[in-house]
């Protein structure tokens, strides 16, 4: 079980937990949208028991077990697109996404 972390996703969440406080970025999935799925992105103040631990680049990223179902594989990248800032997710088990890209399916067999 994997999630890769960008440079730049890296280097943002790093500069937010300078900020904000906190041990990490909790990267998960909650039921909503057209697709189905769609990522959760949310500053982490404590590790649970139900947290799979990924660091790269000296940063934490917490994936609660039941989500990296879902996640295993993916890579975290982050973009500025003008005045918006957001995570960006390369998920091999994502089959499908909404035509808005807030949402997504996987794969019938996984």
């Amino acid at each position: 079980m994997s999630i890769q972390v960008t440079q730049k996703a890296a280097l943002h969440i790093q500069r937010s937990l300078e900020k904000e406080g906190g041990v990490g970025l909790r990267f998960g999935v909650k039921t909503v949208g057209c697709s189905g799925l769609s990522y959760t992105f949310e500053k982490a103040s404590e590790i649970t028991s139900e947290d799979e631990i990924f660091e790269t680049e000296n940063v934490k990223v917490l994936v609660k077990k039941t989500d990296l179902l879902f996640l295993d594989g993916s890579t975290l990248d982050f973009e500025r697109q003008g005045l918006n800032e957001l995570f960006k997710v390369e998920n091999p088990k994502a089959a499908a996404t909404c035509g808005c890209g807030e949402s997504f399916t996987i794969e019938e067999n996984d």
